[in-house]
């Protein structure tokens, strides 16, 4: 799971990069475009699942589920026609998975809005603004192109007249993300993610407010929170600045301060579960003495299919699977002992893997 960190500046993206990761690698300060190089980290997904797991079987090694967080420098009014630092970083987003959208949802006379004022709705219309004009501009390239390829080709014609549509779409100020996609052929499935438009990419809202907003939030985060709710996009509440100062803590301290706030889980969990959602993923485990490890794949997924991340081998020459329920398998001493309660089951190619499941895959190539 890749996540791109977007906002206006000085809004508390490379803070809050900072304290998702740990990295303490992303410049912070306070001036615009105080991030030019796009900063990346690889974090792991915090899961108690995974730590009562290895508690339990005492693997030689455990693994969790890995999530790419990318901090994109801020935006502002133009960036598609190249302003600030415009396209570059228009480009960075395209890469990623889902964007985390930083509101800033909180006053201080020390730290400079570009636009002056605090009002998380204008920020929030300046940002979206801006990644549709660059979908429209990137869709207008390409159907110029494919209009010169559609005589005589039947592909490229209803290519062409899937580009009017949504271009249509776009210039009436809607994100490609609510357009009705067609019954897609392969082809044009294909050429639909090819495209990359940043408005089809899945939203996590992340109202950044100061400590006095903390547990419940602000009158700003409040229209934040709204505004996620009306376009069905995720939403996490959280402080950049409490979370850069729980890093130089012990794991007993940050939870005491936490508790100060009445919050129950840190700012990384709560985005890395929100972008769960958002994207539809779950989590699977395998367990063993050689290794405890997580599972990524997206909800719905066929126990193949779910077997393939491990490796394609697993997936092409899939027999069964051996499946236990995460709780069920807390419950019982042992692997021998679900099976002998009956509730390790045989599961086969049509099984939906669930949230949860500890597996074993059979597979024969």
């Amino acid at each position: 799971m890749k996540l791109g960190i977007v906002g206006l500046p000085n809004v508390g993206k490379s803070t809050l990069f900072n304290a998702l990761t740990r990295a303490q690698n992303a410049q912070a300060a306070n001036y615009p475009f105080c991030t030019i190089e796009p900063n990346k980290a690889t974090v792991t997904v915090p899961d108690k699942r995974v730590d009562a797991l290895t508690a339990k079987v005492q693997p030689k090694k455990t693994i969790y589920a890995t999530v790419d967080f990318i901090d994109i420098a801020g935006l502002v009014r133009g960036a598609s026609k190249g302003e600030g630092l415009g396209n570059q970083f228009l480009a960075n987003i395209r890469e990623c998975a889902a964007i985390i959208q930083v509101v800033r949802c909180f006053e201080d006379e020390n730290i400079t809005h570009v636009d002056t004022t605090i009002d998380p709705l204008r920020d929030i219309e300046t940002i979206e603004t801006e990644l549709l004009l660059a979908d429209i501009q990137t869709l207008e390239k390409r159907l110029e192109k494919t209009t010169k390829l559609a005589k005589g080709n039947k592909d490229a014609k209803a290519l062409c007249e899937l580009q009017t549509a949504l271009l249509a779409h776009l210039n009436s100020g809607k994100a490609a993300s609510s357009f009705a996609l067609p019954e897609l052929t392969e082809p044009l499935e294909a050429a639909w993610k090819e495209m990359g438009l940043l408005t089809a990419k899945p939203v996590i809202y992340c109202a950044n407010v100061d400590e006095a907003g903390l547990p419940d939030g602000n009158s700003f985060s409040q229209q934040v929170q709204a505004y996620a709710q009306e376009h069905n996009a995720g939403f996490s509440l959280i402080s950049a600045r409490l979370e850069e100062e729980l890093q130089s803590l012990s794991a007993e301290e940050q939870n005491e301060m936490l508790a100060t706030y009445g919050i129950e889980e840190s700012g990384l969990e709560k985005i890395i579960q929100a972008g769960y959602r958002t994207l539809g993923l779950l989590s699977y485990f395998t367990a063993g003495p050689d290794e405890v490890r997580a599972w990524t794949i997206h909800k719905g997924w066929k126990a193949p299919k779910a077997a393939g991340v491990i490796h394609t081998d697993f997936e092409r020459g899939f027999i069964r699977a051996e499946v236990i329920a995460y709780d069920d398998f807390m419950r019982h001493k042992n692997e021998a002992e679900c099976r002998a309660n009956a509730v390790l089951r045989t599961e086969g190619k049509d099984y939906e893997v669930q949230d949860g499941d500890v597996m074993h895959f059979l597979f024969n190539v």
